[in-house]
């Protein structure tokens, strides 16, 4: 039988010099490395799997997947042999499968199920998808509630937090929150007391979807055990607490920031999701467009300076500066990072932990690494005036100086330095380009939809348009099995780069307003939050509704 490269070979779904880069590993490996490569695709590999096998090919993200046939085979196994259920007929049960010669994933499901198994092969990426699509924990998660509000609130708080058995109903609670918030890719995890019940919200594209309730009775034990897991106070329930917790998750390790905040009904607990695939994002892959990328670009290339990324908490400032750090870390160079927490592990960079109960805050720890021969220096935020000095000064001093700063717009960073006491004179010498950012939701590519526009209505939304002019075709979201029925599905980034000319320089100076700043900004060429998602509108990434969400 032939090879499974060898099949894409003859089929010409790759031309045979692609095999090359293959040459001498297994056919798995092969087949992930031609797809490494982009010289072939997941669909062009499930399309040869199937051929090999004589098999048809199933399209999950249109196919009306039944209930009754998923609930046949648990979870865990459907995970670890990459297999769906999708049909039950009578005895025979069809299955999606990512690779149809898998014999012992057959053999598993037959002995589970007592069915005949028809086979039909999938596309990996979105058989992974209807995998954690269909088998969520929502219905375990109710079930536990029911369980749970059975039991009476001694039983239900003491014995899991004392014993922190694996079994135990509120372990398993939390649990099951935090992998489905993961498997939603989640970036949030609200957990909410009120006066009757415990409210969990996730945090998906940057827009809150509430998930579950939970009795009030369980309250105190839920936060125990996140306390227990975060390695923060459980008996400290007056003041605001920060920890961090580490979980495995589809063999891989996820960490979650955990800050506790004190309310009328309780301690409301938020996780922030830690996804360290965000540190492998390359320039490209942030999307700043045209101009902006290269004002961008000779900003971080200099070997001195300041570059600010600005904007509201979750407006994926931390990504652009980890992408930025990988794009100018080097061998030769000395990088050191200063961070509240360190979000991100990154490899070949020194990164230190603020802890100001020990006295090391992020004045302090900026004013030592400044004696450790850095080149490249992150600092996670800039929130006084001690910290806003010590990092001017480090970037008047050759020192390539990355940081934070919470402004609205590019140029009201300006402002707010001088606000903190920092003299204008060395505001306009030391910053070189200030960033602002906001994340909008992108639509889904597979139901988003052309549509008929009124230019006379887009005119007024400050897009820099003017009645009469042709514009693209705009799409709108329809929602699909794909994108949970939102018709979005990840996010875009929206860009305002203001590099600090000499006029700026001068006008900071003069400590004039950021509204006089801005204006002369856009005179030289600056491109606004707003024309920065008008022009990914027109590019069919987002949508009109989702850049008024996001920018003023």
């Amino acid at each position: 039988m032939a090879t499974l490269t060898e099949i894409l070979v003859i089929r010409g779904l790759v031309p045979p010099d692609a095999l090359e880069s293959a040459a001498g590993l297994d056919e798995d490996a092969a087949v992930e490395a031609l797809i490494a490569r982009g010289a072939v695709s997941e669909a062009q590999v499930a399309t040869a799997r199937a051929m090999r096998a004589n098999l048809p090919t199933v399209d999950l993200l249109d196919y009306p997947i039944e209930a009754a046939a998923v609930s046949l085979v648990p979870a865990n196994m459907c995970r670890r042999h990459e297999i769906l259920p999708i049909a039950l007929t009578g005895d025979r049960l069809t299955v999606a499968m990512v690779d149809p010669g898998n014999l012992i994933a057959l053999d598993d499901l037959r002995a589970v199920t007592g069915r005949l198994i028809d086979v039909r092969v999938a596309v990996r990426q979105d058989l992974l998808a209807a995998i954690d699509r269909h088998l969520r924990a929502d219905g375990e998660l109710n079930d536990l509630t029911s369980a749970l509000e059975e039991q009476s609130a001694p039983e239900v708080v003491v014995a899991p937090v004392a014993e922190a058995d694996d079994d135990a109903p509120i372990v398993r609670f939390v649990n099951l929150i935090i992998s489905q918030a993961i498997q939603d890719h989640a970036s949030d995890i609200h957990i909410e007391p009120a006066e009757h019940d415990v409210q969990v919200r996730y945090r998906i594209d940057g827009v809150l979807h509430r998930m579950q309730s939970a009795p009030k009775a369980i309250q105190a034990g839920i936060t125990s055990r996140l306390k227990i897991m975060a390695e923060i106070d459980i008996a400290e329930r007056r003041r605001p607490q920060d920890g961090r917790i580490s979980v495995a998750h589809a063999g891989r390790q996820i960490d979650l920031r955990v800050a506790t905040l004190p309310t009328v009904w309780g301690e409301k607990v938020v996780m922030r999701i830690l996804d360290d695939s965000n540190t492998a994002m390359t320039i490209e892959d942030l999307q700043i467009l045209g101009r902006n990328r290269e004002n961008y670009e000779k900003s971080y290339s200099k070997p001195y300076g300041m570059i600010l990324v600005t904007g509201p908490t979750g407006s994926g400032k931390s990504t652009t500066l980890y992408t930025t750090l990988r794009a100018v870390a080097r061998p030769e160079i000395n990088v050191i990072t200063v961070e509240d927490p360190v979000e991100y592990l990154m490899p070949g960079i020194n990164q230190v932990q603020v802890n100001p109960k020990a006295g090391l805050t992020f004045a302090g720890a900026l004013r030592s690494i400044l004696r450790s021969d850095p080149d490249v220096v992150l600092l996670g935020e800039i929130r006084d005036h001690e910290t806003a000095q010590i990092a001017i000064e480090a970037s008047l001093t050759g020192h390539l100086v990355l940081s934070t700063l919470h402004t609205n717009d590019a140029p009201s960073a300006v402002t707010r330095l001088v606000e903190m006491g920092i003299e204008p004179f060395l505001v306009g010498s030391a910053l070189d380009c200030v960033v602002a950012q906001r994340l909008a939701r992108r639509l889904c590519d597979r139901c988003k939809e052309p549509y008929d526009h009124d230019v006379g209505k887009l005119v007024p939304l400050r897009f820099g348009l003017f009645p009469g002019q042709a514009i693209p075709p705009l799409y709108r979201p329809v929602g699909c099995a794909s994108c949970s029925g939102t018709g979005y599905r990840g996010r875009i980034a929206i860009h305002e780069v203001m590099p600090v000319s000499e006029e700026i320089e001068r006008l900071a100076v003069e400590r004039v307003s950021s509204l006089t700043i801005g204006k002369t900004a856009i005179e030289q060429g600056m491109s606004t939050l707003r024309e920065d998602g008008w022009a990914k509108v027109r590019m069919g990434l987002t949508s009109v509704e989702e850049i008024l969400r996001v920018v003023a």
